[in-house]
């Protein structure tokens, strides 16, 4: 009888899809934990894949530092929204995450600051109530204890599923972030992909200092919807970071591993001079 032959595909290792990757732009197979450990940009292309919060806080905060707020503050069902607990609920699951943002105390460089990230695989990173008041929270905080603050968005912008309550939050967060800034404290929002709607018109776009992440869509209508209300075919590499930038709505476009020595960079410059927190509430100073 003969010997049956073994194809490649036989002969092929059998990799857990656990701890592997699919590149959406090389189409190459990459290990998780190479991906990680390389800021999950692919080895071989350079796609950026998209970071959860957990992994933003990872990237930006020093090991140990961050100490979460708002972790209590929860979503519900305000409207009662066909399907929208459910969805929820295998959010939940998908990210790990309580809501789409995370907020929390850190330091980044030895240096204290405010720092929230948004998560895309939590409902598209949409903003709704929680997000919000989460925001809106961190920046009273930040403004209170007279520090910097750093927002991460990856954000689809306001969710529908909770109606005229979910555009109510661009208002809230933007005068949130008014006051900080009056107080002359340091706001650094960094861009991912993508950042658009409701968060690129409200509090993404208020910083002292705007940086996109490179290869980021950051928009407000999707390319889609703004050709079929012109009636026009858009530029190439339209809504990208680099054609943002380019039409002046930026400060910077980073690469991903080069966005934290940057960001100290700029924190450093903001408090340079400035006494200590607690010498300045001693002395009743003011920025």
């Amino acid at each position: 009888m003969p010997r049956n032959k073994t194809t490649a595909v036989e002969k092929a290792i059998e990799v857990p899809k656990e701890i592997w990757e699919k590149c959406p732009g090389c189409q190459k197979i990459v290990l998780k934990k190479e991906l990680l450990e390389n800021f999950k940009l692919c080895p071989t292309c350079n796609h950026a894949f998209r970071m959860s919060a957990a992994e933003r806080i990872a990237m930006f905060l020093d090991e140990g530092s961050f100490q979460e707020f708002g972790g209590d503050i929860l979503p519900d069902d305000p409207i009662g929204f066909p399907g929208y607990t459910s969805q929820l609920e295998k959010s939940r699951a998908k990210s790990g995450a309580s809501e789409a943002v995370t907020c929390g105390f850190g330091r980044i460089g030895g240096m204290k600051v405010v720092f929230c990230a948004l998560d895309f695989n939590f409902v598209g990173g949409s903003m709704g109530c929680v997000m919000g008041e989460r925001i809106t929270l961190a920046f009273e905080k930040a403004t209170k204890a007279r520090l910097p603050i750093i927002i991460v968005s990856s954000s689809g912008g306001a969710r529908m599923q909770e109606g005229i309550l979910s555009l109510m939050q661009m208002a809230k967060t933007s005068a949130a972030a008014a006051i900080h800034h009056q107080a002359r404290l340091p706001f650094i929002s960094v861009l991912a992909d993508p950042t658009s709607g409701g968060v690129t018109a409200s509090f993404a776009m208020l910083g002292d200092f705007n940086i996109g992440e490179a290869g980021a869509f950051i928009g407000f209508a999707g390319p889609r919807v703004i050709e079929q209300t012109i009636k026009e075919k858009l530029p190439t590499g339209f809504q990208s970071a680099s054609f943002v930038l380019e039409h002046g709505f930026l400060d910077a476009v980073v690469a991903r591993k080069d966005m934290k020595p940057l960001v100290i960079k700029l924190l450093k410059l903001c408090t340079a001079n400035r006494p200590p927190v607690a010498t300045r509430a001693r002395n009743g100073a003011s920025q």
